[in-house]
Protein backbone atom coordinates (compact mmCIF):
# COMPACT_ATOMS: atom_id res chain seq x y z
CA UNK A 1 0.00 0.00 0.00
CA UNK A 2 1.01 3.68 -0.83
CA UNK A 3 2.35 5.79 2.17
CA UNK A 4 -0.14 8.41 3.00
CA UNK A 5 2.56 10.19 4.94
CA UNK A 6 1.21 10.57 8.04
CA UNK A 7 4.15 11.14 10.81
CA UNK A 8 4.80 9.38 13.40
CA UNK A 9 7.78 10.28 16.43
CA UNK A 10 8.97 6.50 16.49
CA UNK A 11 10.47 6.22 13.35
CA UNK A 12 11.51 9.96 12.13
CA UNK A 13 14.67 12.04 12.03
CA UNK A 14 15.11 15.80 11.45
CA UNK A 15 17.49 16.77 9.09
CA UNK A 16 18.68 20.18 9.05
CA UNK A 17 21.04 20.68 6.49
CA UNK A 18 24.00 23.57 5.69
CA UNK A 19 22.03 26.98 7.72
CA UNK A 20 25.18 28.82 7.56
CA UNK A 21 26.34 32.10 8.09
CA UNK A 22 27.88 32.85 4.56
CA UNK A 23 24.19 32.44 3.48
CA UNK A 24 22.49 34.37 5.10
CA UNK A 25 22.22 37.42 2.77
CA UNK A 26 21.70 35.85 -0.08
CA UNK A 27 18.43 33.20 0.72
CA UNK A 28 15.28 34.09 0.01
CA UNK A 29 13.24 34.85 3.48
CA UNK A 30 16.77 33.68 5.22
CA UNK A 31 15.66 34.59 8.96
CA UNK A 32 12.23 33.03 8.48
CA UNK A 33 13.44 30.14 7.17
CA UNK A 34 15.72 29.54 10.13
CA UNK A 35 13.15 30.77 12.46
CA UNK A 36 10.81 27.82 11.36
CA UNK A 37 13.79 25.35 11.40
CA UNK A 38 14.57 26.73 14.83
CA UNK A 39 10.73 25.51 15.61
CA UNK A 40 11.13 22.16 14.50
CA UNK A 41 14.44 21.74 16.48
CA UNK A 42 12.85 22.81 19.41
CA UNK A 43 9.78 20.32 18.87
CA UNK A 44 12.56 17.67 18.54
CA UNK A 45 13.65 17.97 21.46
CA UNK A 46 10.17 17.71 23.26
CA UNK A 47 8.77 14.74 21.33
CA UNK A 48 12.50 12.70 21.52
CA UNK A 49 13.23 12.74 17.57
CA UNK A 50 16.27 12.87 16.94
CA UNK A 51 18.48 15.58 14.53
CA UNK A 52 21.07 15.28 12.38
CA UNK A 53 23.19 18.72 11.09
CA UNK A 54 25.39 19.39 8.32
CA UNK A 55 27.62 22.37 7.17
CA UNK A 56 28.87 23.14 3.89
CA UNK A 57 32.23 23.38 3.00
CA UNK A 58 32.22 25.09 6.55
CA UNK A 59 36.06 26.67 6.21
CA UNK A 60 34.64 28.91 3.53
CA UNK A 61 30.69 28.93 4.68
CA UNK A 62 30.99 29.51 7.89
CA UNK A 63 29.19 27.91 10.84
CA UNK A 64 25.87 27.45 11.34
CA UNK A 65 23.71 30.66 11.98
CA UNK A 66 23.65 30.71 16.20
CA UNK A 67 19.43 31.18 15.80
CA UNK A 68 19.08 28.05 14.99
CA UNK A 69 20.24 27.15 18.44
CA UNK A 70 22.20 23.55 17.16
CA UNK A 71 25.11 24.17 19.00
CA UNK A 72 24.74 21.13 21.10
CA UNK A 73 24.90 18.98 17.59
CA UNK A 74 27.96 17.65 16.11
CA UNK A 75 27.80 19.42 12.61
CA UNK A 76 28.91 17.35 9.96
CA UNK A 77 30.98 18.82 7.20
CA UNK A 78 30.96 18.06 3.94
CA UNK A 79 31.43 19.05 -0.15
CA UNK A 80 29.27 17.01 -1.41
CA UNK A 81 25.14 18.10 -1.98
CA UNK A 82 23.33 15.36 -0.48
CA UNK A 83 23.92 15.32 3.46
CA UNK A 84 23.93 11.50 2.53
CA UNK A 85 27.65 11.69 3.36
CA UNK A 86 29.56 8.64 5.25
CA UNK A 87 29.35 10.13 8.51
CA UNK A 88 25.32 10.66 8.30
CA UNK A 89 24.65 7.16 7.01
CA UNK A 90 26.45 5.70 10.24
CA UNK A 91 24.36 7.72 12.60
CA UNK A 92 21.46 6.68 10.56
CA UNK A 93 22.45 3.02 11.04
CA UNK A 94 22.82 3.96 14.95
CA UNK A 95 19.48 5.11 15.34
CA UNK A 96 17.71 2.25 13.61
CA UNK A 97 17.33 3.47 10.03
CA UNK A 98 14.21 5.80 10.62
CA UNK A 99 11.87 5.23 7.99
CA UNK A 100 11.18 9.20 8.14
CA UNK A 101 13.29 11.69 7.48
CA UNK A 102 11.66 15.67 7.99
CA UNK A 103 14.04 17.98 5.96
CA UNK A 104 14.56 21.59 6.40
CA UNK A 105 17.27 24.18 5.35
CA UNK A 106 18.96 25.29 1.92
CA UNK A 107 19.40 25.28 -0.63
CA UNK A 108 16.41 23.57 -2.19
CA UNK A 109 17.23 23.15 -5.64
CA UNK A 110 20.92 21.73 -4.62
CA UNK A 111 21.54 19.86 -0.89
CA UNK A 112 17.75 19.40 -0.55
CA UNK A 113 17.27 17.93 -3.63
CA UNK A 114 19.89 15.74 -3.73
CA UNK A 115 19.42 14.58 0.17
CA UNK A 116 15.90 13.83 -1.09
CA UNK A 117 16.66 11.80 -3.94
CA UNK A 118 19.29 9.84 -1.95
CA UNK A 119 16.99 9.11 0.79
CA UNK A 120 14.05 8.31 -1.55
CA UNK A 121 16.26 5.82 -2.95
CA UNK A 122 16.82 4.24 0.02
CA UNK A 123 13.24 3.89 0.47
CA UNK A 124 12.63 6.81 3.23
CA UNK A 125 9.82 8.71 3.39
CA UNK A 126 10.44 12.39 2.88
CA UNK A 127 8.72 15.57 4.24
CA UNK A 128 10.31 18.27 2.85
CA UNK A 129 9.25 21.45 5.36
CA UNK A 130 8.35 23.76 2.61
CA UNK A 131 8.52 27.09 4.89
CA UNK A 132 11.79 25.81 6.04
CA UNK A 133 13.65 26.00 3.01
CA UNK A 134 14.48 28.23 0.72
CA UNK A 135 17.14 29.12 -2.22
CA UNK A 136 19.06 32.30 -3.19
CA UNK A 137 16.64 32.20 -6.22
CA UNK A 138 12.91 32.04 -5.58
CA UNK A 139 12.44 30.39 -9.15
CA UNK A 140 14.72 27.63 -8.00
CA UNK A 141 13.06 27.56 -4.90
CA UNK A 142 10.06 26.82 -6.21
CA UNK A 143 10.88 24.89 -9.02
CA UNK A 144 12.62 22.36 -6.43
CA UNK A 145 10.02 21.50 -4.30
CA UNK A 146 7.52 20.60 -7.49
CA UNK A 147 10.09 18.61 -8.50
CA UNK A 148 10.35 17.14 -5.69
CA UNK A 149 7.13 16.49 -5.50
CA UNK A 150 7.06 14.14 -8.52
CA UNK A 151 9.72 12.36 -7.23
CA UNK A 152 7.63 11.22 -4.57
CA UNK A 153 8.77 13.69 -1.42
CA UNK A 154 5.87 15.06 0.64
CA UNK A 155 5.63 18.95 1.02
CA UNK A 156 4.55 19.96 4.06
CA UNK A 157 4.61 23.18 6.72
CA UNK A 158 6.32 23.43 10.06
CA UNK A 159 3.04 23.84 11.98
CA UNK A 160 1.88 21.19 10.06
CA UNK A 161 4.28 19.09 11.05
CA UNK A 162 4.26 19.91 14.83
CA UNK A 163 0.44 19.17 14.95
CA UNK A 164 0.86 15.51 13.20
CA UNK A 165 3.59 14.36 15.54
CA UNK A 166 1.56 15.06 18.58
CA UNK A 167 -1.98 14.32 16.75
CA UNK A 168 -3.95 15.26 19.93
CA UNK A 169 -4.59 17.81 22.87
CA UNK A 170 -4.42 15.11 25.17
CA UNK A 171 -0.47 14.20 23.75
CA UNK A 172 1.50 14.46 27.18
CA UNK A 173 3.93 16.97 25.15
CA UNK A 174 1.31 19.37 23.42
CA UNK A 175 1.30 22.00 26.32
CA UNK A 176 4.91 22.62 25.12
CA UNK A 177 4.16 21.91 21.34
CA UNK A 178 2.13 24.48 21.54
CA UNK A 179 3.67 27.42 23.15
CA UNK A 180 6.04 26.74 20.47
CA UNK A 181 2.52 27.38 17.76
CA UNK A 182 1.70 30.41 19.79
CA UNK A 183 2.69 32.63 17.06
CA UNK A 184 1.69 31.36 13.30
CA UNK A 185 4.86 30.88 11.06
CA UNK A 186 5.99 33.69 9.11
CA UNK A 187 5.17 33.99 5.37
CA UNK A 188 7.93 32.79 3.72
CA UNK A 189 6.55 33.86 0.08
CA UNK A 190 5.22 30.14 -0.99
CA UNK A 191 1.04 31.73 -1.25
CA UNK A 192 1.95 32.66 -4.70
CA UNK A 193 3.41 29.22 -5.78
CA UNK A 194 0.52 27.51 -4.37
CA UNK A 195 -1.45 27.29 -7.63
CA UNK A 196 1.05 25.39 -9.19
CA UNK A 197 1.12 23.03 -6.94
Amino acid sequence: MASIGRLSTKDAVLLLCDMQEKFRPNIFQFPNIVSNAARLLKASRVLGIPPILTEQYPKGLGPTVPELEAADLTAYAKTSFTMMIDEVEKQMQALGNPKQAILCGIEAHACIACTTYDLLEKGIEVHIVADAVSSRSQTDRLFALSRLKQSGAFLTTTEAVLLQLVQDAKHPNFKEIQKLLAHPSPDTGLLSFFSAL
